[in-house]
């Protein structure tokens, strides 16, 4: 899922902090995550449920940080 979510722009992973991960993108992008999702199999080769999809993609996106770094942030507010 994060590689769909990633790859659709709807996250990003900080170039200075690679355990945050940010949303950044709008509800298109969402949409298309999803989409994207729904066509990778599972390793068994069936296919994905819609509902458990979805509530994985809410699931990292509620885990992501609002639009900006928190870390990068941090510090720039202490070397202010």
């Amino acid at each position: 899922m994060s590689h769909a979510l990633e790859t659709t722009r709807a996250t990003a992973v900080c170039p200075f902090h690679d355990e945050v991960v940010i949303r950044v993108g709008d509800d298109a992008a969402k949409s298309h995550a999803l989409e994207r999702a729904k066509r990778i199999p599972k390793s068994n080769g069936s296919s994905w449920d819609g509902q458990t999809l979805k509530d994985e993609i809410g699931r990292q996106l509620g885990a992501a940080a609002d639009g900006r770094c928190p870390k990068c942030d941090a510090a720039q507010d202490t070397s202010a």
